[in-house]
């Protein structure tokens, strides 16, 4: 269904990919956020609010008839660029707990507000399943 694309010689990446080919079914799951089905946040804490978005992204893709595992790039977009570093392995284990060891095509990027105030990310996923 897709294939990790890593060029020669170059480190290989620590949790995302540098590049997926994919061919199939093209499932784009707009951005979201870390509030519950409801609109409602549950916490103002940047990883139990990854969780929830990534827990999100995946029922809109089960609605779609795919898993995380058909997740080809994802876009991040964090209100604190610092914050998130400094707590990569809270991060991680979050996203192993809904994602597991896939690792798509990644790009994060600090911005400087996002439309829901309380929301501290916002995550795009575009997914590829089998024709």
């Amino acid at each position: 269904m897709f294939e990790v694309l890593q060029p020669p010689g170059w480190a290989k990446p620590r949790g995302y990919a540098n590049g997926i080919a994919a061919r199939g079914r093209m499932i784009f799951v707009a951005g979201q956020i870390g509030w519950n089905e409801h609109c409602k946040f549950e916490s103002d804490d940047l990883v139990d609010q990854i969780g929830q978005t990534l827990k999100n992204i995946d029922a809109v893709l089960r609605a779609g008839g795919a898993t995380p595992g058909h997740v080809v790039s994802m876009t991040w977009f964090l209100l604190d660029r610092k914050e998130y570093s400094a707590r990569l392995k809270e991060i991680g284990v979050a996203y192993r707990g809904v994602m597991g060891r896939h690792f798509p095509a990644m790009t994060a990027l600090q911005v400087s507000g996002l439309v829901e105030d309380r929301a501290k990310v916002e995550i795009q996923a575009i997914a590829m399943t089998p024709d």
